[in-house]
């Protein structure tokens, strides 16, 4: 298993980074919130898990060490697969999955694209006990060696199309979300991206 990439980040695209590690390009696969520390020419060191197919070889990337493990097990329930953890962490802090888990939130879990309610209630049985206590920690930060890879309502978009909405749709969210990104830009703080797709995401249940 490779534990960790540790080197210059050499590329960034929506939903993946190249780290440059011994003169190899690695390719990362992470949640928009880790890609929003990043920054080309910059060092990193991203906790990562290695997940093999037949035909592929994956390897996600997690600002720490606690994301990778609860990445790692989300995918011990049945029909959660490294896609839908990687959304479900998109989403959720692990600190949120785990009050999740723990309070049988049906809400939280079905902010996430791709579950329902009843496959809600069928991870809360599954994952009982699995995640652990919230450790009551605020929202994970960046990775060292994090300047914007891109606009965040860049980061948006491809987030949002990647958990599998439509680009209509997307633009909706971001049109929603927007004023709230213009008042901490407004403040001199960064809009964070993982605020925004949660907001957005919310925005987007609420249409259904």
């Amino acid at each position: 298993m490779i534990a960790f990439v540790s080197g210059t980040v050499a590329a960034l695209a929506p939903d993946a980074a190249v780290v440059e590690v011994g003169g190899v390009g690695v390719a990362v696969q992470c949640t928009p919130d880790t890609l929003s520390g990043l920054r080309i020419g910059r060092q990193v060191r991203l906790a990562t898990s290695l997940v093999v197919r037949e035909d592929s070889l994956t390897l996600y990337g997690f600002a720490d060490d606690d994301e990778r493990q609860v990445f790692e097990l989300l995918q011990t329930a049945s029909g959660v697969g490294p896609r839908l953890a990687q959304a479900m962490l998109a989403v959720h802090t692990p600190d949120a999955l785990r009050r999740a888990v723990a309070t049988a939130d049906e809400k939280a879990l079905t902010a996430v694209p791709g579950i329902g309610k009843k496959g809600a209630q069928k991870l809360f049985l599954e994952l009982a006990g699995r995640l652990g206590e919230p450790a009551g920690t605020a929202e994970a930060g960046h990775p060292a060696g994090a300047v914007a890879p891109a606009p965040w309502s860049d980061q948006l978009r491809a987030a949002l199309v990647g958990l599998g909405y439509s680009a209509h749709e997307a633009e909706e969210a971001i049109a929603a979300v927007t004023p709230t990104a213009e008042a901490a830009a407004a403040d001199g703080a960064a809009p964070k991206v993982s605020q925004l797709l949660r907001a957005a995401l919310r925005t987007l249940n609420r249409a259904r």
